[in-house]
């Protein structure tokens, strides 16, 4: 019988023991005293394989469903989930639970936080073994398989022997098709998510400049702030928002409305709506995630390419042997619905069904019941 934990909404640190076998990055880098904070919902079973692992996406987190629970110990370590309303539900809370598309009472449910992050994962805000300073930008940086890597030697602490389903969206995308290629003996089924087999040129301009945003921050100094260069980091935000969204939600949200009724011109202070909303985003953003973090983060979506040092992507993409459903938002433009299709043209047997939503890329966040009308029956077979 697995002794592997069945604790619900509750955030929990796992340190990797790295004194016998070090965690070395794909770049060759070795990172001492490696941990990894993750959630856990429904029982493992005997066998070990009844499980579902959820990827989360670039300023996501561990806790996935339920009311948040952060222990003292997880709090030390990760200050920024001090920020999170206390019982607030989980960011796919609708997926996750009994009777839900993820169904506990059938699956165990793990998500972690990924490395780099700055929820109680080891990243730049992670103090340098045997100090009490941040790496800062002394961290390594990171690359998808290296949190994918991290991520398999968690299943493997949890008693996990092979994987129902990988499924995540955007970043949590990238990280489930890596699964699908560094480990295909242990995945049984993948639903990448509005996502990318490589990043795109267009998603490394908007990465660009929204890292720009940050380095051009005074208060940044060179990753060096002793407070969040918030100015820079807000405005990333922003720019990140405008992508995640479509033009027809911020007309149809927001139109040219002011916030304090009609406006004349000579009113500059009397700002639109949408500016409002921006900078309301932005504010959030600040109050809740690391500058750092974002900047490490985005570059591992940059170059993010399964094909890498691999061979053709089409080579590559034939070689998934896991069952897959591709998912694709019509108003996707960030990573539109183009790219899932092709991923799923590209996979042997794998199928490709489609999101219709005026919200854009976060659709994926918010569309539980077509997601649901995807899932449940891929998870059924």
């Amino acid at each position: 019988m697995s002794t592997a934990p069945e604790i619900t909404g509750t955030t929990q640190i796992f340190r990797l023991d790295t004194s016998e076998k070090p965690f070395i990055l794909e770049n060759g880098t070795t990172i001492e005293d490696v941990s990894v904070a993750y959630e856990t919902h429904g029982s493992l079973n005997n066998e070990g394989d009844n499980v579902i692992l959820i990827c989360h996406a670039l300023t996501g987190d561990a806790h996935v469903a339920g009311s948040g629970i952060y222990p003292e110990r997880v709090l030390q370590q990760a200050p920024l989930l001090r920020s999170m309303r206390s019982g607030q539900a989980g960011w796919w809370d609708g997926m996750i639970g009994p009777g839900k598309t993820f169904d506990t009472d059938r699956f165990f449910v793990v998500c972690s936080n990924i490395l780099g992050s700055c929820y109680g994962t080891t990243g730049p805000v992670s103090n340098r073994p045997g100090t009490d300073r941040p790496y800062r930008l002394d961290f390594p940086k990171v690359s998808v398989r290296d949190m994918v890597q991290l991520q398999h030697k968690l299943l493997t602490h949890l008693s996990v022997n092979r994987l129902q389903l990988i499924t995540g969206g955007s970043l949590g995308g990238m990280q489930t098709l890596e699964w699908a290629v560094m480990y295909p003996e242990m995945v049984l089924g993948i639903a990448p998510i509005a996502t990318a087999a490589r990043h795109s040129a267009w998603c490394i301009a908007i990465n660009h400049v929204e890292r720009d945003a940050i380095m051009h921050d005074p208060v940044w100094d060179n990753g060096n702030y002793q407070q969040q260069p918030e100015k820079g980091l807000a405005l990333a935000r922003k720019i990140g928002m405008i992508s995640y969204r479509t033009d027809l939600i911020y007309e149809e949200r927001f139109a040219r409305d002011r916030i304090n009724g009609d406006g004349k011109f000579i009113e500059p202070e009397n700002i639109f709506q949408v500016e409002s909303y921006l900078r309301y985003q932005g504010a959030k953003l600040v109050k809740r995630f690391d500058a750092n973090s974002y900047l490490y983060l985005t570059w591992a979506m940059d170059h993010h390419d399964i094909s890498r040092e691999r061979g053709s992507m089409t080579d590559i993409l034939e070689s998934i042997s896991a069952r897959c459903m591709c998912i694709g938002i019509d108003s996707d433009i960030l990573y539109p619905a183009h790219e899932q299709k092709a991923i799923a043209e590209a996979i042997p047997g794998a199928r490709y069904a489609e999101i219709r939503s005026r919200l854009g890329h976060d659709a994926f966040l918010v569309e539980f019941e077509q997601m649901d009308k995807i899932l449940r029956p891929f998870l059924a077979v």
